[in-house]
């Protein structure tokens, strides 16, 4: 097993830079299995959102999705990521000082990463709390 940073991840997305985009290439349809740490892919998709790129709701979701297709592709925690992403998908905009706002997925990575700690402890999770009024949209999610 390998990993990769958020760098290699996104110029294997993106295909924008011919000479990365080819490294990364070589790296993750490779031998070896590539693991995608949570911390990457929430990195990766918070620039994919930005101002550079600015990659809609739709276009985030697809990117996972195709990671998830990638045979060589490991992530951390799979059914969590796999979970936060329906969450994500369902997650309704909410209006913020007078603009509409959507949860991110690290929202929805959030409590689902929480879920499964209570879970694996055997602990009971009473709320995910945050002052983030898009997130509170995720169910689970509780203003403090």
């Amino acid at each position: 097993m390998i990993a990769v940073d958020t760098n290699v991840l996104l110029r294997y997305v993106l295909q924008d830079e011919p000479a990365q985009e080819a490294k990364a290439r070589r790296i993750i349809q490779g031998s070896a299995l590539v693991l995608v740490t949570d911390v990457v892919l929430v990195e990766a998709l918070w620039t994919l959102k930005g101002p550079k790129y600015r990659a809609s709701k739709e276009d985030l979701i697809t990117v996972v999705e195709g990671l998830f297709r990638e045979p060589n592709i490991l992530f951390e925690d799979a059914p969590t990521v796999w979970r936060a992403l329906h969450d994500y998908r369902i997650a309704e905009s909410v209006k913020v000082g007078g603009k509409r706002k959507n949860a991110d997925f690290a929202d929805a990575l959030i409590v689902n990463k929480a879920r499964f700690v209570a879970q694996t402890t055997s602990d009971h999770l009473d709320g995910v709390y945050t002052f983030d009024a898009a997130a509170r949209s995720i169910d689970g999610t509780k203003a403090p």
